[in-house]
C-alpha cells in the first residue's frame, strides 16, 4: 500500500482511538473553575472573563445545539467539542510524528523502503497515543476548556509548516503558510498558546529558505521568530484596538460623531492599507511583500471573531465581563489589565517600600456625550530594585511564602541570589519540570503540592521505589496514584538523542518548540507564589513537543539495538515494546483518574446551593468554584431563576455595580441607590481613612451620604491640590441596632 495512505489512515486511526477514550471519561455536566462560566457563555453567547475567547464560545454554542433543547444536555455536548479537538489534536501530532521519523531515517522520499516504513508509522503511533493519554491533555479534554483547541491550532500549525516544507519548491506552497496565519488569528478568539509556535515555524522557514546556515543566520532568524511573536501580540492584537480607541477619542470629542465611528473609520482604512499593499505588490512584482501582506489580512480575518465582544457587549447580556462596548474598555479586556501585570525585567523586591509615583498613560471612559478622563495610570517608583525580579509581590500572604520556602529570618533582606533561587527552585521546578515529570514519570495523588518538594500530596513518582516507602493507604488505594516507572520519559529522551544526532536543525526547533511552551511561559507569567490551583494546563503545548520525541524515540532504540541484535523481527518488537512501555501504560494507569463518565458532583453543589436558598433571595459568592457552577445552572438549565447571585470579588467594579441594579433572569434588581455618577471609574475607586474624632458611633446612612456627598466640605485635600472623599471613622451603628 502507498506510503501516503497508510500515513493517513493510521493518522485516522489515532483519532478514533483518542476519541473513543475520551467519550468513555467524558465528564456528563459542568465541572469546576472555569467550565461553568465557559458553557454559560457558548449557550448564551455572553462575554466571559477578559482577555475574551469569543470563537471558542461560538464552536461551543454550535456544540450546544445538538443537545436538541435539553439543556441538561448541553454541557455534554460543549465538552463533546473538547474531545473531538483532543483527538484531531492527537491525529495531526501524528502526521508531525511520521514527517518528522520521515525526515531522520530517509535522506531521498524514492528510497523508502518497507522496513523504514514500519518504523516511522510506529513511531507516530507511540507518540502521539501515548500523548493522548498524558494526564495533563486527558484532565482537558474531557471538560469545556479552552486548552483543548488551543492545542489543536498548535499541531495543525507546526503539521502544515511540516507539509510546506516538503512542498517548499512547488508554486503553490506558500498556501500552507497563508493556512498558518489564518489559523494564527482564529486562536486569538480561543487562546494565545499557538503564537508561542511562531519562533519554532520560523527557524523552519529560514532553514528551507536560506541556501547557507551558520550560527548567526541561526540566531538572526531565532531573532526574526521573536520579533514576529511580538509583532502579533502587540502589533496586531493589542495596538490594532488601541489605535482604533484613539481614532475613536478624536472622531467622537472633537469632531463630535457619534460612539464607533472612529473605529469605523480605521478599519475601512486599516482595510484600504492592506489591499493597497497587495495590490501593489503585485504590479511590482515583490513577491515577498505580497505573502506578507495575505498572511497579515489573513490573521486579521481570523481575529475578526473578537467583534462577537463588542456586540454582545452591546446586547447586554446577562454575564457581560467588563462591559468592553467601546474601543478604550475592550483595549484593557484584551490586555487583562484588571489582573495586575508582574515585573518582569526590573522591577522591586518584596521587602521594597514605593518612595515615588509617576502618571502613566490617560485612561478613559465612556460618557453619556463623549469619552471622559477617568485619570491616569499610576506607576509606583521603588526604593530598591532588581534584574529579573521574581520575589516581588507585597501581599502579606506571599511574603510569607517567600520566607518559608526560601528560609528568610525574620527582618532578613532577600538577595538576588534568593531571587534567583525562587525562580529556579520554585517557579521552574515545581511549577514546571514537576508537572512535567507527572505526565511523563507519574505522580503519587492529585492533590495540591505547589508548597513542598519533599510531602507526598502532588509530588511526581517513577513508582520504581514506592515499596520501601511505606506509603500510607490513601494513596496507594487512590485512583490517582499513577506511577508510569518513567517508562514514557525514558523513551523520549532516547528519541530526543537520536534526533540532535540525526537531524540537529529539526531537533533544535523541536526544542525551541518545547521551550517556549514552557520554561518561556513560566518567565513570562512570573507567578508571585502559591496559586489557587495547580497550573499544569498552562504548558501542555511543552508536553506536545516532548511527545514528538516519544514517538521518534522508538527510531532511536531500534537504531541502538541493531547494533547488538540483527534480525527481520527487531523493529516490529521495539514498536510492540514501546507501545506497551508508552500508550498502554499511560491509558492503564490513568484511566480511573480521568474518568469522569459518573461525575456530577459541581452540577450538584450548584443546584443544590440554589435550591436551598428562599424565594427572591440573595446569594453571595466569591471564588471561580462558588459562582461559576451556579451561573451555569442558572443560565443553561435554569436552575431557580429567582435568585440573585452577587460575587463578592467582583462587586467593586462600576461596570458589575450598574448590572447589579437590572434584573436577570426572573430574578430582582438589588436595592442599590446610588447614581451611576457616584461610583463610575475614576471616582471614588478607593476611599482613605482620616480619623475625624467623632466621639459616638455613626449611623450607616449617614456615612454613606457623607462619603458619595460632592460638597467641598466633605472632602480632604492633598498638597498636589485635589480633593477626595474619605472615611471619617470606623465606628458604625444602622437603624437595625442601637448605637453604642
Amino acid at each position: 500500500m502507498h506510503y501516503h495512505k497508510i500515513n493517513n489512515l493510521l493518522g485516522w486511526l489515532c483519532f478514533l482511538i483518542a476519541l473513543t477514550s475520551y467519550i468513555l471519561t467524558l465528564e456528563p455536566s459542568v465541572s469546576f473553575w472555569d467550565c461553568g462560566e465557559f458553557i454559560s457563555c457558548a449557550y448564551r453567547l455572553q462575554v466571559s472573563h477578559q482577555p475574551g475567547y469569543p470563537l471558542f464560545a461560538m464552536i461551543g454554542k454550535a456544540f450546544s445545539l445538538l443537545s436538541m433543547g435539553n439543556r441538561a444536555r448541553v454541557p455534554y455536548f460543549t465538552n463533546m467539542a473538547s474531545a473531538i479537538a483532543s483527538a484531531a489534536t492527537v491525529m495531526f501530532l501524528f502526521w508531525t510524528i511520521t514527517a518528522l521519523a520521515k525526515k531522520a531515517l530517509v535522506k531521498q522520499p524514492e528510497l523508502l523502503n518497507g522496513k523504514d516504513m514500519v518504523l516511522i508509522m510506529g513511531s507516530g503511533l507511540v507518540g502521539a497515543l501515548a500523548f493522548a493519554y498524558t494526564d495533563t491533555f486527558w484532565f482537558s479534554a474531557v471538560e469545556t476548556i479552552v486548552f483543548a483547541q488551543a492545542t489543536l491550532c498548535v499541531s495543525v500549525v507546526f503539521w502544515a509548516m511540516l507539509k510546506w516544507e516538503a512542498r517548499a519548491e512547488q508554486p503553490d506552497a506558500d498556501r500552507y503558510l497563508v493556512l498558518i496565519a489564518y489559523i494564527m488569528g482564529l486562536s486569538i478568539g480561543i487562546h494565545l498558546l499557538n503564537l508561542l509556535t511562531i519562533p519554532a515555524l520560523t527557524l523552519i522557514y529560514c532553514f528551507k529558505r536560506s541556501k547557507q546556515i551558520n550560527t548567526k543566520r541561526t540566531l538572526l532568524a531565532l531573532l526574526t521568530g521573536i520579533t514576529l511573536l511580538a509583532f502579533v501580540q502587540f502589533g496586531i492584537i493589542q495596538y490594532s484596538v488601541k489605535i482604533a480607541a484613539y481614532f475613536d477619542l478624536f472622531f467622537v470629542n472633537s469632531l463630535h460623531m457619534g460612539f464607533g465611528s472612529g473605529v469605523l473609520v480605521f478599519l475601512l482604512l486599516l482595510l484600504g492599507i492592506l489591499i493597497g499593499g497587495i495590490i501593489y505588490s503585485i504590479r511590482k512584482n515583490k513577491p515577498v511583500l505580497n505573502l506578507a501582506l495575505i498572511c497579515i489580512t489573513f490573521i486579521y480575518f481570523g481575529y475578526g471573531s473578537f467583534a462577537m465582544i463588542p456586540i454582545r457587549a452591546h446586547a447586554g447580556t446577562n454575564l457581560n465581563n467588563t462591559h468592553p462596548d467601546n474601543a478604550f474598555i475592550l483595549q484593557r479586556y484584551l490586555n487583562r489589565e484588571q489582573y495586575i501585570a508582574p515585573p518582569l525585567v526590573y522591577g522591586p523586591y518584596f521587602d521594597a517600600h514605593p518612595i515615588d509615583q509617576q502618571d502613566g498613560a490617560t485612561i478613559y471612559r465612556k460618557g453619556k456625550q463623549q469619552y471622559e478622563v477617568a485619570g491616569k495610570k499610576q506607576n509606583l517608583i521603588y526604593d530598591h530594585n532588581t534584574l529579573l525580579p521574581r520575589i516581588y509581590s507585597d501581599e502579606a500572604g506571599d511574603i510569607s511564602f517567600y520566607k518559608q520556602w526560601l528560609q528568610l529570618g525574620e527582618g532578613q533582606a532577600p538577595t538576588f541570589k534568593d531571587n534567583l533561587s525562587f525562580l529556579f527552585s520554585w517557579q521552574v521546578y515545581q511549577m514546571y519540570v514537576r508537572y512535567f515529570l507527572w505526565n511523563f514519570v507519574g505522580r503519587y495523588n492529585d492533590q495540591d503540592g505547589q508548597t513542598s518538594t519533599t510531602d507526598l500530596n502532588g509530588n511526581w513518582t517513577s513508582g520504581w521505589f514506592d515499596g520501601n516507602k511505606h506509603l500510607p493507604a490513601f494513596i496507594k488505594q487512590s485512583n490517582t496514584y499513577t506511577p508510569l516507572y518513567a517508562l514514557p520519559l525514558i523513551i523520549g529522551l532516547c528519541g530526543m538523542f537520536y534526533h540532535f544526532k540525526r537531524n540537529k536543525r529539526d531537533a533544535g526547533i523541536i526544542a525551541l518548540l518545547f521551550f517556549f511552551t514552557g520554561i518561556a511561559i513560566v518567565l513570562y507569567v512570573n507567578q508571585p507564589s502559591v496559586q489557587p490551583r495547580e497550573r499544569d494546563y498552562s504548558y501542555v503545548g511543552s508536553f506536545y513537543a516532548f511527545s514528538i520525541w516519544i514517538g521518534l524515540g522508538v527510531i532511536g532504540l531500534v537504531r541502538l539495538a541493531q547494533t547488538k541484535v540483527k534480525t527481520h523481527y527487531l523493529s516490529p518488537a521495539i514498536i510492540i515494546v514501546c507501545l506497551l512501555a508508552g500508550p498502554v501504560l499511560m491509558a492503564k494507569q490513568e484511566w480511573s483518574a480521568h474518568d469522569r463518565s459518573t461525575k456530577l458532583t459541581a452540577h450538584d453543589m450548584a443546584s443544590n446551593y440554589l435550591n436551598s436558598c428562599a424565594p427572591n433571595a440573595i446569594l453571595f459568592t466569591y471564588g471561580d468554584n462558588d459562582t461559576y457552577p451556579l451561573w451555569y445552572a442558572q443560565e443553561v438549565e435554569g436552575i431557580r431563576p429567582d435568585i440573585r447571585l452577587v460575587n463578592l470579588s467582583l462587586l467593586g467594579m462600576d461596570w458589575y455595580i450598574k448590572q447589579m441594579k437590572h434584573p436577570i433572569n426572573k430574578a430582582a434588581a438589588l436595592p442599590v441607590t446610588m447614581d451611576d455618577d457616584v461610583y463610575k471609574a475614576g471616582i471614588r475607586d478607593y476611599l482613605s481613612y482620616h480619623d475625624a474624632k467623632i466621639p459616638d458611633s455613626v449611623e450607616l446612612k449617614e456615612l454613606f451620604e457623607f462619603i458619595t456627598s460632592d460638597n467641598k466640605e466633605t472632602k480632604v485635600s492633598y498638597e498636589n491640590g485635589t480633593t477626595s472623599n474619605y472615611l471619617p471613622t470606623k465606628i458604625l451603628s444602622s437603624a437595625l441596632t442601637p448605637k453604642r
